[in-house]
């Protein structure tokens, strides 16, 4: 086979995940940036980013060709994909847009090419699924005539500490040759270093439980936010005192949504289904946070009433609509549930985002979005998000209340309960 130190690199997908990869091998050699949205690779081009990740700054240029042309493709002989793996409205897997990323591959690969799958799957998925794909379009053999490999991605958008460089890189191979390959070239870009999986589908699995375990986390914090709710009792309170144990587990109650800890436990629970196992944990604690939503819908509701004020004629405003903060993305953002609740409900809504794609939010939301310093008076101010923007301001966002006083509801728990303006009801899950 090839020497490791030749390898050509061709990323498929162009997005969070795919974006920084490429860009990371092309400071080591020739690389190419593939993907099917001619829009997206336009922009790419002329030196957008719309991600606003920053990664383009750092690329090399002269080694990073950026292309929707599968000849370009055909320039690699070792390739990566890294395309979107999201859940259909019935919450299974949606693999369309990984088996066409194969069926591209498959139609360039040659003999004693590599191929590596960083998308996240459920066990089984990548020799199940998409290995025939590679073969059909390929006529080659895995195993003989090119070999596979996957990693499990671990971008976290909007992180500049955690990067792809700098975090630790699970690998794994169909073949112990297979597996030498795939950690060399990783090697040569990441600096955190190389853990080899003992197969694929154990570098699978760990990949679908690192954000299912942070999911169930999250959503027992969301369970005791509503019990303690009921109690009367702030729970974010409950948890800074408990948080002083050295061994509690710092998680907070929240909004979960995204791609990654809203999606991937769907992943392993349709795999537990197909063999016949019926989880009942990851999908308990999937239901608890997919209701955060409505808990937080009817405490603003709840909160208008106490204040006495006319849901006909209230206003609210909501801080936030992306799904993390300081990133654009709207991909599964459970603040849409919480818009489209009170929507419902008829109450009047200011949506504010100074990060989001505005034509895209007025798009999905089919309202204008209002500028931080345009909003006017309202009667609850409801913090879903916490962009920069948003924290900087603290306690200043009081002044978005009418006559300086009325209810906020800080979904991130970014305001300091102590210095609570007399004139503010507070409420924080």
């Amino acid at each position: 086979m090839m020497k490791n130190k030749a390898r050509k690199v061709a990323v498929i997908g162009l997005g969070y995940v795919g974006l920084p990869v490429a860009v990371a091998f092309s400071k080591h050699g020739s690389t190419v940036g593939f993907d099917i949205n001619d829009s997206r690779v336009k922009e790419l081009n002329e030196g957008f980013d719309r991600t606003g990740e920053g990664f383009l700054t750092e690329a090399t240029s002269n080694n990073l060709l950026f292309s929707t042309r599968l000849e370009d493709l055909k320039k690699a002989d070792f390739y990566i994909v890294a395309v979107p793996t999201p859940i259909d409205e019935s919450k299974k897997p949606d693999l369309s847009a990984l088996l066409g990323a194969s069926a591209t591959v498959g139609k360039v690969l040659k003999k004693d090419d590599v191929v590596v799958f960083e998308s996240t799957v459920y066990p089984g998925a990548t020799e199940e699924d998409c290995i025939p794909v590679l073969e059909k379009h390929s006529g080659l053999k895995a195993g003989v005539d090119f070999h596979v490999g996957y990693s499990p991605e671990r971008i976290n958008p909007g992180d500049k500490n955690h990067r792809f460089e700098t975090i630790k890189k699970v690998v794994s191979g169909q073949s112990i040759q297979a597996l030498d390959i795939v950690s060399e070239t990783y090697s040569s870009v990441v600096t955190a270093g190389i853990y080899k999986a003992q197969s694929i589908k154990v570098a699978e699995a760990a990949k679908v439980i690192e954000n299912t375990q942070r999911d169930l986390n999250i959503a027992l914090m969301n369970e005791l936010s509503k019990i303690f709710d009921l109690m009367d009792i702030d729970t974010r309170s409950v948890l800074e005192a408990a948080g002083t144990k050295w061994n509690f587990l710092k998680f907070e109650p929240g909004l979960v949504g995204g791609h990654c800890i809203g999606v991937d436990p769907y992943y392993l629970t349709h795999k537990a289904e197909s063999i016949g196992y019926s989880p009942e944990v990851i999908l308990s604690g999937r239901r608890v946070n997919d209701g955060m939503a409505d808990f937080i819908s009817a405490r603003a509701v709840k909160m208008l009433v106490d204040s006495n004020v006319k849901i006909s004629e209230a206003v609210i405003t909501v801080l936030g609509v992306t799904f993390k903060e300081d990133v654009p993305d709207l991909r599964n953002s459970l603040v849409s549930k919480i818009i489209r609740k009170l929507d419902d409900y008829g109450i009047k809504l200011q949506i504010v985002d100074p990060v989001v794609d505005v034509v895209e939010a007025e798009r999905r939301y089919e309202t204008e979005l209002v500028k931080l310093d345009k909003v006017s008076p309202s009667d609850l101010v409801m913090i879903t998000v916490s962009h920069k923007q948003f924290v900087d301001l603290g306690w200043g966002i009081s002044k978005m209340l009418k006559g300086g006083g009325g209810s906020v509801i800080d979904v991130k728990g970014i305001l300091p309960k102590l210095s609570k303006p007399d004139s503010v009801r507070l409420w924080r899950p």
